[in-house]
C-alpha cells in the first residue's frame, strides 16, 4: 500500500505544477485584459478605453488561444489534484487547500461566460482577484504537501503579518477595481490627484463592482480619484507592514529565506507601481506590476506559515 509520504510527494508535484500554470493564466489574462483596455496604444491616451464605445479590442488571437489551453489544463489537473487528496482515503492538510482551488477554478470557469463583455466590471473585477487567488491557493497546497504533517495548534504572534495581508488584499483588490472600471487615468500624477488628498463623498459609490462600464472614467472623475487614493494609502500601509513584519521574521532562522524573499518581492511590487505610473502606465510594466501583486500575496502567506510552524 503506497505510503503518505508518497502520496504526499506526488501531490505536492501536482501543487507545484499547477501554480506555474496559475501563473501563466494570471500573465496572459494580464496582457489580454490590459492591452484590450488600450494600455500601450496610440494616439495615447485619447485610445484608452475605447473598447467601451465600439473600439476592437486588441489583443492577438494567439494570447487567448493560449490562455484557454493552460486554463482548460489546469482545470483538468485541479480535479486530479482533488482526486488525488480524496482516494484512497483523505489526506490532510493539502485535501482542504486542493478543494478550494478546484472550487476556485470552476467559479472562474463560469465567470468567463460573462468576461468577454468589457462593460461587466464585476466579471473583470473576480477575473482580476481569481487570478491571484490561484496563485496563492496552489502555493498553499505546495506548503501544505511538503510539511508531512498537520500545523501545530500552537500559534506564534504574527500581528503584523496579518494586518499586512489583511491591507495587500484591499490594496489588490482597490487596484482590481481600477481596471475593471477602466479608471486608470483618473489620477495619472504619482504624488497628487489633482487638488484631492482624500475621496469625495460622490467618489465612494466607485467601490461597488455591480455596475455596468459605460465609458472610461476621465482625468479628475472623482470615482476613479477616489479608487486610487485608497489604493496608493492602502499600498503604504502594506509596505509599512509587511515591511516590518519581514524584518521581524528575519531574526528566526526558520523563516529567514522566506522573510527575504517577502522583503524583495514588496520592494519591486512597491518599485513597479511607481514606475508603472511614471511611464505613463506602461503595458509592460503594469503587467509586472499585476504579476507581482500576485507572487506578493503568495510569498506573504507562506512567511505566515513559516512564523507560525517555528519553534517558540
Amino acid at each position: 500500500m503506497e505510503t503518505r509520504i508518497a502520496r504526499l510527494k506526488r501531490i505536492r508535484i501536482l501543487a507545484l505544477v499547477l501554480t506555474a500554470l496559475s501563473l501563466v493564466i494570471l500573465l496572459v489574462s494580464a496582457y489580454i485584459r490590459l492591452n484590450g483596455a488600450g494600455l500601450g496604444c496610440s494616439p495615447w491616451p485619447y485610445c484608452y478605453g475605447q473598447v467601451l464605445v465600439g473600439g476592437s479590442y486588441q489583443h492577438s488571437d494567439a494570447a487567448r488561444i493560449l490562455h484557454r489551453v493552460v486554463a482548460s489544463t489546469a482545470l483538468l489537473l485541479g480535479f486530479v489534484l482533488a482526486w488525488q487528496c480524496r482516494r484512497p482515503h483523505p489526506i490532510e492538510p493539502p485535501g482542504r487547500y486542493a478543494k478550494a482551488l478546484l472550487v476556485l477554478m470552476i467559479l472562474l470557469t463560469f465567470v468567463g461566460i460573462w468576461s468577454a463583455d468589457p462593460h461587466r466590471a464585476w466579471a473583470s473585477f473576480i477575473n482580476i482577484l481569481g487570478g491571484a487567488g490561484l496563485v496563492l491557493i496552489a502555493w498553499r497546497t505546495v506548503l501544505a504537501a511538503g510539511s508531512g504533517q498537520a500545523p501545530a495548534p500552537r500559534r506564534r504572534p504574527a500581528a503584523l503579518l496579518h494586518a499586512g495581508l489583511g491591507t495587500l488584499a484591499l490594496t489588490m483588490a482597490l487596484g482590481a477595481l481600477i481596471g475593471a472600471r477602466y479608471a486608470a487615468l483618473a489620477c495619472p500624477l504619482l504624488t497628487a490627484c489633482g487638488d484631492a488628498s482624500w475621496p469625495a463623498a460622490a467618489g465612494w459609490s466607485a467601490l461597488n463592482p455591480f455596475v455596468r462600464v459605460a465609458v472610461a472614467a476621465s482625468l479628475g472623475d472623482e470615482g476613479g480619484v477616489a479608487l486610487h487614493l485608497l489604493h496608493r494609502y492602502s499600498a503604504v500601509a502594506t509596505l509599512l507592514l509587511l515591511g516590518f513584519g519581514g524584518l521581524r521574521a528575519l531574526a528566526q532562522p526558520a523563516s529567514r529565506r522566506s522573510a527575504a524573499l517577502l522583503l524583495a518581492l514588496l520592494l519591486l511590487q512597491f518599485a513597479l507601481g511607481v514606475l508603472t505610473v511614471l511611464s505613463g502606465l506602461s503595458l509592460g510594466l503594469a503587467i509586472a506590476h499585476s504579476v507581482c501583486a500576485a507572487l506578493l500575496l503568495a510569498a506573504a502567506m507562506q512567511l505566515m506559515v513559516r512564523v507560525k510552524a517555528a519553534p517558540a
